[in-house]
């Protein structure tokens, strides 16, 4: 294992000041968090971010905060009732993790404080007004998932020259990834790339969509995966070896997909990002409002490639992509 460069992690520093919450209520800051998948090496990672990042400002689970975490094990049909679960508790601050979760949060409450812990567009999809100043009760981290997109496709092409159809995993009710395949198609223009639209409506319907592109399929060049908690984390065994059984190139925003076999990964560290969500926690905890916390973009990127699974595809990684790399994998 080799470790790269990496981008610019910039820490906020707020001074310990009395908790408000406690103060006015005089009990424990409660904050709720809601979380798509299921509890994996990958969540842990980024919820013990967050409660270190709780910790920098002299917030400890069970001793000055209470910390309730509440999880969809991969299905959004129960967010709604997890979020209204949190808020009769009561809670003093909503933390999201996914687009949809985020907008069952917001429809659910207009008053409690949401923090965005991870989370694609946020103006497109009407999350809040704007990023300096959100409005609302929302604000935290967006991950500027269309942006990213673009990079990720240049990526791909760079190493792969010969790709020219690539196939992307998507889910079509997820906002976010109707605006990602928006700006994809612009940067698949410039590429002169052709992109396949693999639609997947649910878990359940993940193979019938990868045979779209098996044996008697759609020809791919590669497999392009959006990010969303039904297929990455939760069903990304699954995609991993339909990739390795029919030798396609892989790449995502998540660098848990690459550990577990997928070729490679861009996108912001998302351990860094919960962290990041602490911080505005403690700020409105503190007596800040979120209508007035600007929403911030993530200061770290991962570039992660799996160099066992290029080996397995019979690919050549040049330099120039090694060089690149924040960490790579052998």
């Amino acid at each position: 294992m080799r470790v790269g460069p990496s981008g610019l992690i910039i820490v906020f520093l707020l001074a310990v000041a009395p908790h408000a919450s406690e103060a006015q209520a005089g009990r424990l800051p409660r904050v709720g968090l809601v979380l798509p998948g299921s509890p994996s090496p990958e969540y842990d990672r980024r919820l013990e971010a967050f409660r270190e990042g709780l910790r920098g400002f002299g917030f400890n689970d069970k001793q000055d905060i209470v910390l309730e975490y509440r999880w969809a094990h991969g299905s959004f049909d129960p967010i709604p009732s997890l979020v209204a679960d949190l808020l009769s508790l009561p809670v003093d601050v909503l933390v999201v993790d996914g687009q949809r979760t985020a907008h069952a949060a917001k429809n659910a409450t207009a008053t409690v404080p949401i923090v965005l812990a991870l989370v694609g567009d946020v103006l497109q999809t009407g999350l809040v007004a704007s990023l300096a100043r959100p409005g609302g009760n929302i604000t935290g981290m967006t991950i500027m998932t269309p942006e990213l997109g673009a990079k990720r496709l240049a990526l791909l092409k760079q190493l792969i020259p010969k790709a020219d159809r690539i196939a992307v995993l998507k889910i079509p009710n997820n906002p976010v990834h109707r605006v990602y395949w928006q700006e994809l198609q612009v940067a698949a223009t410039k590429l002169r790339v052709k992109l396949l639209s693999i639609d997947v409506s649910e878990a359940a319907d993940l193979q019938r969509a990868l045979s779209t592109i098996g044996p008697g399929g759609a020809a791919a060049d590669a497999l392009f995966i959006l990010e969303d908690p039904v297929l990455i984390p939760a069903r990304q065994k699954e995609i991993v070896d339909f990739a390795a059984r029919h030798h396609l190139p892989t790449v995502t925003g998540l660098r848990s997909f690459v550990d577990a076999g997928g070729l490679m990964s861009f996108g912001a560290s998302f351990p860094e990002m919960f962290r990041s969500a602490a911080t505005f926690v403690v700020k409105i905890l503190k007596g800040a409002k979120a209508s007035e916390l600007p929403v911030e973009q993530p200061s770290k990127f991962e570039f992660v490639i799996n160099l066992t699974t290029a080996k397995a595809l019979k690919l050549t990684v040049p330099p120039s992509i090694l060089l690149l790399a924040y960490q790579v994998i052998e």
